[in-house]
């Protein structure tokens, strides 16, 4: 990663919080200004695959385009899921090193309230109910309400038992999971309206989401709801000794 600077050879104040999403299919850094609020840099490559190689690369441009370097950076803010099991543990796992590294603290941010900010944000009629497709016929989703409160906790399950705990509507679907929620719930007569601008959190919502966090209470801890699809190899049982009789 790059070297950190100084500037007139004293210690500035860190002022940055710098986030990073690799759960789902994305890899995305970006800087906040605590000062103004304001994204500083920002960068968001997508990719199904490859997040590993690709985001120490991605920190480095975006932690370059600000004076101080990692030294600038007050908190790490990362998406912990739920998402894709490797790319959790890719972007946790940089977020945790960077912590221990600059010595300041990281903080999770839920993939589902990322993608429902903008929404909860925009004050629009709830519920809103942000899904990622999680396959065969399942989300994983979380369901909220008036000034975003949760009414249903983040959950693996089917389109039809979340459409189901989200009442008669309407409903605001956000995330990559929301056609299915949407066609489920027209199914069933309820007004649902769908954001398909949704796939991946905003990365500059994930670092301001980051700046308000308690990180006592919202550490790095990867956000699994289901077991991993795939499952390690079972050992193969040794041949059987050979008996008198065979000899």
């Amino acid at each position: 990663m790059a070297e950190a600077s100084r500037a007139g050879g004293s210690s500035r104040k860190p002022r940055y919080v710098l986030a990073i999403d690799t759960a789902l299919g994305a890899a995305s850094a970006c800087l906040l200004d605590l000062s103004s609020g304001t994204p500083v840099a920002a960068e968001s490559l997508p990719m199904e695959r490859g997040h590993a190689e690709a985001l120490l690369p991605l920190l480095d441009r975006i932690v370059a385009q600000v004076d101080g370097g990692f030294d600038a950076i007050s908190r790490v803010a990362v998406t912990v899921g739920p998402g894709s099991f490797t790319g959790i543990r890719v972007g946790v796992a940089a977020a945790r090193a960077i912590g221990l590294a600059c010595q300041i603290p990281v903080v999770g941010v839920s993939t589902l309230q990322a993608l429902a900010a903008p929404a909860i944000a925009s004050r629009i009629q709830p519920p809103i109910i942000a899904a990622i497709d999680a396959k065969h016929g399942n989300v994983y989703a979380q369901i909220f309400g008036t000034a975003g409160i949760t009414v249903m906790e983040a959950c693996h399950a089917s389109v039809a038992s979340v459409i189901e705990a989200a009442g008669p509507g309407p409903l605001r679907l956000v995330g990559s999971g929301a056609p299915m929620l949407a066609i489920e719930a027209w199914s069933r007569g309820l007004n649902a309206d769908v954001d398909a601008h949704t796939a991946v959190p905003d990365i500059a919502l994930v670092a301001r989401l980051g700046a308000l966090a308690d990180p006592e209470a919202a550490g790095p801890k990867p956000l699994y709801l289901k077991p991993p699809d795939a499952k390690p190899q079972k050992a193969l049982s040794p041949p059987p000794e050979p008996t008198t009789a065979d000899a």
